[in-house]
């Protein structure tokens, strides 16, 4: 099992990022709330990881912290939650707001994420409660280091916009969704994550 990577930022493609770790390129894929701190390309990067072993494939997943990488490895535990899934609801909710729905039970907000109806919210939210009973919610404490709009690895507007939409089909929204809420965000000039952050809340 591969748990931390530390290396240099090669290569961004939300929500796949490149790791160089002395000249080896490791592919992860990362949830967004993970893409958002991560630091410039080039920069120096550590990553919390799970590998994931199919028959067709092995499949590297990367977080900003440890109790990231933790919640993910608690929702596929359950019972017709893959990697997938798990990505689309921390990429749509921070652990805390996921961990909230869970103490308080709410259902709103993950049947608004892809792939999660109001059946599958319910079961989820009862299935992780007992799970969740020793989680607390705590202030974000996080290595990574967040883009400014702006600055230095901000791509070139038509193709952080094509970056985002592509984002958001891969967490599993409709490309017309996707293109319609990259669309109604009026600001010029943001990166990819900023677009992906806005027009994620805008779904929320």
């Amino acid at each position: 099992m591969i748990g931390r990577l530390r290396g240099t930022l090669a290569e961004k493609q939300p929500p796949h990022l490149i790791l160089d770790v002395n000249g080896l390129g490791y592919e992860l894929e990362v949830p967004m709330t993970t893409l958002y701190r991560l630091p410039s390309v080039g920069e120096p990067l550590t990553l919390h990881t799970h590998l994931v072993v199919r028959e067709d494939a092995q499949l590297l997943y990367g977080f900003a912290s440890k109790r990231e990488r933790d919640f993910f490895r608690e929702l596929i535990r359950l019972n017709g939650v893959g990697p997938k899934l798990a990505l689309a609801l921390m990429s749509s909710l921070e652990v805390d707001e996921l961990v909230r729905c869970v103490q308080s039970q709410d259902t709103s907000a993950l049947t608004k994420v892809p792939g999660v109806g109001k059946k599958t919210a319910e079961r989820l939210l009862v299935e992780l409660k007992d799970r969740f009973k020793a989680w607390e919610t705590v202030p974000a404490m996080f290595a990574l280091v967040p883009n400014q709009p702006g600055g230095p690895d901000v791509a070139p507007p038509a193709s952080a916009e094509n970056d985002a939409v592509s984002a958001l089909i891969s967490l599993g929204y409709k490309p017309q969704e996707a293109s319609k809420a990259i669309a109604a965000i009026k600001e010029k000039g943001l990166s990819s994550e900023d677009l992906i952050r806005r027009a994620l809340k805008g779904m929320i």
